[in-house]
């Protein structure tokens, strides 16, 4: 049996917001992050470079918006997910390790991730899986099985 598995580091976090440009010109000329990549304004994603990891912007009027339910407030959240990034393990030996906690868990899946180079499916694209913690906030795992080649 597995005793833990090891979390390298974040990937990346996806804030939602009803004020996208608001939130890129803070994070950009406040914070210092730059736009890495800007999907249709009807995909609503737009992607910040934050040292070696992404902040994903959110419009919550957008396609990826509306499936996270209401639009933030005060008292509602705005973080739709945070990834992140493990040790080398196989996806078979992940599966295994959260089924021994009873986590159930999707399917892998394709997903832009921050620090790939080139990798497994396209580039900058890595299996993925989502779980769910104990107040059902989205939990990614990135699996960067040549991480040494790339990560700092």
């Amino acid at each position: 049996m597995m005793k833990t598995i090891k979390i390298r580091g974040i990937d990346h976090i996806v804030l939602r917001t009803a004020q996208p440009q608001a939130m890129i010109d803070f994070y950009c000329r406040i914070l210092g992050c730059v736009v890495e990549r800007k999907l249709a304004s009807s995909v609503g994603l737009t992607q910040l470079r934050a040292g070696n990891a992404l902040i994903d912007i959110v419009d919550v009027n957008s396609e990826l918006g509306r499936a996270g339910g209401g639009a933030p407030t005060v008292t509602e959240r705005n973080l739709d997910h945070f990834c992140l990034v493990l040790e080398p393990i196989s996806n078979e030996k992940l599966k295994c390790y959260l089924g021994q906690h009873n986590i159930s868990e999707g399917n892998f899946e394709e997903r832009y991730g921050a620090r790939a180079i080139a990798y497994k499916f396209t580039p900058n694209k890595l299996a993925s899986l989502n779980i769910h913690d104990p107040n059902q906030q989205r939990v990614s795992y990135f699996l960067y099985q040549f991480y040494k080649y790339y990560l700092a």
